[in-house]
């Protein structure tokens, strides 16, 4: 097998896999060898040989045997260069080789900032992921970046690292999610290679964890988190975070890793409002113009649409995707009798009634206090407050009367409830903690 087989190869494994996995798997391999049928190939590291054997074998195999070599089985070894000295390899192969053999999670096409649909929610956290994207020095560190399900946070990591991409591609952009964290970290304790895996996180010059909740009450993980953090910043190199929640809330996290987060930006990506999510389906209509060509929607349907799914945006894009393809399947133009058809499980589940006892039980949680003196007579702040956040909550999402909602809370007069609205309100305005709360419980009742 010649390299001129190998290169076509690597040509058609580039259009199969896309370009950051061809980068980070198979631009680093290097041809050794073609024996009885067997081809073999050198990767740099023990970890990179280990992926390309379970992940990628029979690709190779076959687009080699599509450019004519005649190959049954393809074997990846560890280069015996680098296993011969390791240390002695010049610093920029050496991190290069430590880019190359954590290159992360693959980056979705679809996110980018082109296709981020800005709207008062999200304005802020667009900004932000704007201005570390553009690469430049480090001006708030971290970027936290928060919210429920379907707002958008994965959308913005994403586009930070592919604009990072063109802007920047000298700098090494690591993102992954923190189970993929812990999951290499656990992999690194077991196969007692702790300091490579030390050394290739603390390369890094930018560093991107999804979903940071998820390391809450690991102690090992979270323990090796803080210190690959630190390290990071105190090298002046940018870091990235999202969770579902704000830094302060997320149960089981260490003290010293919630003030580590809360020492940069932190950012609410907040619920959709009724004109972001209209913005959202006009976009996706846009995008569907040319697979569906000649496919007619009525008017209406999209303001329908932005006005009763309000769950997350995953659930209204995925809405607007089954609209389409049912009716380019069935021949007919989508209009609100047809939405009614084809959405009917969906549209049944955004009409869920959330219910009073649901926000007490749900308020009474969060703040840690007994539903039985969140209703009873107590007037202790630790309990009022609690209390009124739950007569506010009542009043906007339900559509029960001040009276109604004073008899759910021990038989209160509705002047009672009006006071305790109002007091929320005001708190709203100056304490951005209630804002929080606040935002927080909505979402969790909504979901």
């Amino acid at each position: 097998m010649t390299e001129e087989s190998w290169g076509l190869a690597r040509e058609e494994l580039l259009k199969a896999l896309g370009k950051n996995n061809f980068q980070s798997w198979i631009e680093p391999l290097r041809l050794s060898g073609l024996d009885e049928g067997v081809a073999t190939f050198d990767a740099p590291t023990k970890f990179m040989r280990d992926w390309v054997s379970r992940n990628y074998l029979d690709k190779i195999a076959t687009e080699l045997s599509r450019a004519g070599a005649s190959v049954s089985r393809v074997e990846i070894a560890v280069s015996t260069e680098q296993r011969a000295a390791p240390v002695a390899a010049p610093e920029p192969a050496r991190r290069r080789a430590q880019s190359e053999e954590l290159p992360g999670a693959p980056l979705d096409q679809r996110f980018t900032f082109d296709t981020f649909v800005v709207g008062k929610p999200n304005e802020l956290a667009h900004a932000a992921a704007r201005r570390v994207a553009e690469g430049g020095p480090v001006s708030f560190n971290p970027l936290f970046l928060y919210g429920g399900v379907g707002l958008g946070k994965t959308h913005l990591m994403h586009a930070i690292a592919h604009e990072l991409q063109i802007r920047r591609p000298e700098l090494r952009v690591l993102y992954l999610s923190a189970e993929q964290f812990m999951y290499r970290f656990v992999q690194a304790l077991r196969e007692r290679q702790i300091m490579d895996f030390k050394g290739l996180f603390r390369s890094v010059d930018v560093l991107m964890v999804d979903d940071v909740q998820f390391i809450a009450g690991k102690d090992s993980t979270q323990e090796e988190f803080f210190h690959t953090f630190n390290a990071l910043v105190d090298q002046g190199k940018q870091i990235v975070i999202s969770a579902d929640r704000a830094p302060g809330e997320i149960k089981d996290l260490e003290d010293r890793i919630k003030s580590r987060l809360q020492c940069g930006l932190v950012v609410d990506l907040h619920a959709t409002d009724y004109e972001l999510r209209l913005g959202i389906l006009q976009n996706k209509v846009d995008a569907y113009r040319a697979q569906y060509a000649g496919l007619q929607i009525a008017d209406g349907v999209l303001e329908f649409l932005a006005h009763r799914i309000t769950s997350n945006v995953r659930v209204l894009e995925g809405a607007l995707t089954r609209l389409f393809a049912f009716a380019s399947l069935v021949g007919r133009e989508i209009t609100l009798d047809l939405v009614q058809e084809c959405l009917v499980d969906i549209l049944r589940t955004s009409d869920r009634k959330i219910t009073i006892e649901e926000i007490q039980r749900k308020v009474a949680e969060h703040y840690n206090v007994r539903l039985s003196d969140m209703i009873g007579p107590k007037r202790v702040r630790t309990i009022a407050r609690p209390r009124q956040v739950a007569m506010y909550i009542a009043k906007r999402k339900t559509t029960r009367s001040l009276p109604e909602i004073g008899r759910r809370f021990g038989g209160r007069d509705h002047t009672t409830i009006m006071h305790g609205i109002r007091k929320i309100e005001e708190l709203l305005e100056s304490d951005p903690q209630m804002v929080e709360d606040v935002d927080l419980l909505c979402r969790l009742l909504d979901g």
